[in-house]
């Protein structure tokens, strides 16, 4: 890794790593922990020019973005994820690494972040990825969308009601949340209840962290 200096920091990388995916109980192969370091690599990279994230250490990365994202993991369901206000393709880039029988669809914005997006692409050689430069209330997807997720890009209330237009039937919000939210589920639209709240334990992390599930279509509805 050229950001990194030596490389002794990188197998300290890996062991970090994969004591970390020992401890939230996921198995993936040597190939899978060698794309997810190769993932650090270019945003560290990128990260000095384009700021895509204000963590700048390596070791840092490894809890608050690859472990951060990974815990998820289990709790994804379906074929067509949506990966909404992805920036620097987090969590998208590293649920598509251990799902590659998934489809993600990584949606943001702001060109330059969706460039570096192509350029992981093409770096790890992701078929499973499509990159969509656009705001989501623009976007039109011609596949059944089974999940939405987002990690610190809106307020749950704003999130259903701009992700609506592309949810199916059966499509689900996964909003990844720090504390629990109690304001923004209470400021929830009428009708609108979460499904359930899954609280998640980071390694290398103080503090929980909280998935928030929530249909798009209502039981009542």
């Amino acid at each position: 890794m050229s950001f990194l200096i030596t490389e002794e920091q990188l197998l300290g990388l890996r062991e970090k790593l994969q004591s970390g995916l020992d401890e939230l109980g996921l198995k993936i192969t040597p190939e899978q922990v060698d794309m997810l370091l190769s993932f650090l690599e270019v945003l560290g990279k990128w990260n000095k020019k384009f700021n895509l994230s204000g963590i700048k250490k390596p070791s840092e990365m490894i809890s608050r973005h690859l472990l951060d994202c990974l815990a998820v993991s289990p709790y994804i369901e379906g074929s067509v994820i949506l990966d909404v206000g992805s920036g620097g393709g987090l969590p998208g880039i590293p649920l598509a690494i251990l799902h590659p029988d998934k489809h993600f669809i990584l949606l943001d914005s702001n060109g330059k972040k969706t460039r570096f997006l192509f350029q992981v692409k093409l770096a790890l050689g992701l078929d499973n990825i499509t990159i969509e430069n656009k705001r989501i209330e623009d976007y039109q997807c011609t596949e059944q969308i089974d999940i939405v997720m987002s990690r610190a890009f809106s307020s749950l209330a704003k999130l259903v009601q701009s992700c609506a237009s592309v949810a199916g039937e059966n499509s689900k919000l996964l909003a990844m949340k720090g504390i629990y939210p109690t304001t923004e589920i209470e400021e929830l639209p009428e009708g609108i209840k979460i499904s359930r709240a899954i609280e998640l334990t980071i390694p290398g992390i103080e503090g929980v962290r909280h998935l928030i599930e929530i249909p798009f279509k209502q039981p009542s509805q």
